[in-house]
């Protein structure tokens, strides 16, 4: 399966703009791929404003948060691949989502090949027989 780390900003987004607020970024500046403004970097980390009206042309991809802003009066092109998003939230309260450092690889490392060899396969049987879901509690 595809991540689900891009589809849940562009929601977080979406509801953070809805309801008035200003949505940032928080961002592992090393990640590679990241360009950023790196006199902004504090503990290898930076917040960014993509609210509308600070970030142009923004786009929300599969692959990267990209957009244009000014930052110290000077132009950048700006690139966050999704995977060094480590969280998006409202700069007026704090709501949104923060992300742990594994949940953009989900594509690449299935539970399935996880489990040990002595449990039975997981298949579409009895309903006792499937995985139950593992879900958390965002405030």
């Amino acid at each position: 399966m595809n991540s689900s780390r891009p589809y849940l900003l562009r929601a977080i987004y979406q509801w953070i703009v809805d309801n008035d607020c200003t949505p940032h970024l928080l961002v592992n500046a090393w990640a590679p791929g990241v360009q950023v403004p790196m006199d902004y970097v504090e503990n290898d980390k930076i917040v960014l404003n993509v609210g509308p009206t600070a970030a142009h042309g923004i786009e929300l991809g599969d692959e990267a948060v990209t957009f244009d802003a000014r930052f110290g009066g000077r132009p950048m092109s700006v690139v966050a691949p999704i995977p060094a998003v480590l969280a998006i939230y409202a700069r007026e309260n704090g709501q949104g989502m923060l992300f742990t450092e594994d949940d953009g690889s989900d594509a690449e490392a299935p539970d399935t090949e996880a489990a040990p060899a002595d449990e039975e396969p997981q298949e579409g049987g009895e309903s006792g027989d499937a995985k139950k879901p593992n879900l958390r509690v965002i405030k």
